[in-house]
């Protein structure tokens, strides 16, 4: 596949307008928790509701037993699964002392919170030394997040879903590294699609990129590598829609290599910590994008909660959508 190289043309200044210009700090109060999720309204939810037709259930979580961790970013390792008990235990009788008849299996996963399929905190970037609403980064240390911690959003990851498959109205199976999908680009797929972004909703962008590795069975550089993804200037466009989350089946969302040299994920500078927007990563999209295509509909009941963990600066999710 040929790889598309990103112009430089993002510079630090950029960056630092770009979180002026889009910033969310104080318009939720100044203990705002939730961000861009305080777009989504009960009446929202409800009305999300309605869009259950088929009762068709598509789980958009990648298995945690694929090895995307490379070591490319972070230290983070992929999740490993270990069997505590097991019914070989069973079977040989190691379990009937000290309580016979009880006979089980048991397990344990061990994994970063953001190694598979997964949601950011607003408490997981920082603008220089501050994170979201002006709170100082400090307050983040070794026993976790007091405050914009991952548990103010386990009961918001709910409403409206979009998908807005990029791939597929580009006419390829996956977007190749280093395209920069533009707000231009995602108007006009969402126009092709016939269906409107709106305030409050949760949109889902599929570039093909993870079903790529899937397909070839080779997930080197997916997670930190040469990746398609969202430009930089797509911070207005997600600012100007008022959307509650942006998700993608890429590692971070936005395009690698990035728009400039001045700074590593420069997008993550400004959506995360300037505008408290949440952000799903990972997300496992192939079914529910063959099912749009298949009957035209591309908005969907959305639920996609975190785990509560307090102090998590993210978490695993299975998020769900049902049409």
């Amino acid at each position: 596949m040929n790889k598309v190289v990103p112009q430089k043309s993002i510079k630090r200044e950029d960056i630092y307008e770009a979180a002026r210009a889009n910033s969310n700090w104080g318009r939720w109060g100044k203990d705002d928790q939730i961000g861009t999720l305080n777009n989504v309204s009960p009446a929202d939810i409800v009305a999300a509701a309605g869009l259950i037709k088929k009762g068709k259930v598509f789980s958009l979580a990648l298995s945690l037993k694929e090895p995307i961790q490379s070591g490319l970013f972070g230290g983070r390792w992929n999740p490993i699964h270990t069997m505590l008990a097991t019914g070989t235990d069973a079977a040989a009788g190691n379990q009937d002392k000290p309580f016979p008849y009880l006979r089980y299996a048991d397990d344990a996963i061990n994994m970063p919170c953001q190694a598979s399929t997964q949601w950011d905190a607003l408490c997981h970037i920082f603008l220089d030394d501050k994170m979201y609403n002006g709170h100082d980064a400090k307050l983040v240390g070794a026993n976790g997040a007091k405050v914009l911690g991952i548990e103010h959003v386990r009961d918001k990851m709910v409403g409206r879903g979009v998908l807005l498959d990029i791939a597929r109205f580009k006419g390829l199976d996956s977007l190749p590294d280093g395209h920069a999908v533009t707000g231009t680009e995602l108007d006009a797929c969402a126009a092709a699609q016939k269906v409107a972004i709106r305030k409050g909703d949760f949109v889902i962008v599929r570039t093909g990129h993870q079903e790529r590795c899937l397909a070839r069975k080779d997930w080197t550089g997916y997670a930190g590598g040469d990746a398609p993804g969202l430009a930089f200037r797509t911070c207005y466009w997600l600012r100007e829609k008022d959307v509650a989350a942006i998700c993608t089946d890429t590692w971070g969302c936005e395009v690698r290599p990035n728009e400039t040299d001045a700074a590593n994920q420069p997008w993550h500078w400004v959506v995360i910590p300037a505008m408290g927007l949440t952000m799903g990563e990972i997300f496992y999209l192939k079914e529910l994008a063959e099912d749009c295509a298949a009957d035209k509909v591309y908005e969907f009941f959305f639920s996609g909660p975190p785990l509560h963990l307090p102090g998590g600066a993210g978490s695993p999710t299975n998020p769900q959508a049902i049409k």
